[in-house]
């Protein structure tokens, strides 16, 4: 089984380009020591510690809809939303190690379990391996 370094995305709103077009899915590979270190270099980031994550971001995300060169302007034009979604994102599949997940409760019958926030499946542990079954 091969080292999974790449892990798919949806936006909660979306990336509007230029043109206008709206782009939920995308994809962000994990983070190298070069990534974390060469932003604190950037004058930008220098002025302000908090435009660390818009220089980071704009490093590790490979794609943004067939967007496949992520700049910091693109990272500096999401809806504040996705920002936070991408932080957490990020965190998760370079803190934790996994597969990003929220663990949630179902508003009807207060059952708890966890979603992988990739491919929105539900992890549920019951199939004794991975953990995860089919959408519900």
């Amino acid at each position: 089984m091969a080292f999974k370094t790449e892990f798919k995305f949806i936006l909660p709103r979306g990336f509007v380009d230029k043109d206008g077009n709206v782009h939920k899915e995308g994809t962000m590979r994990l983070a190298t020591a070069r990534d974390e270190i060469l932003p604190l270099q950037d004058y930008r980031v220098q002025a302000n510690r908090a435009y660390l994550v818009i220089v980071l971001l704009s490093r590790v995300i490979t794609r943004l809809g067939d967007q496949k060169h992520i700049t910091v302007e693109d990272i500096e034009n999401l809806f504040s939303t996705d920002l936070a979604f991408l932080q957490e994102f990020y965190r998760k599949i370079n803190e934790e190690g996994g597969a990003p997940k929220h663990h949630v409760a179902c508003p009807g019958c207060a059952r708890e379990f966890d979603v992988d926030m990739v491919t929105g499946a539900l992890i549920t542990g019951e199939d004794g391996g991975s953990g995860r079954s089919g959408q519900g």
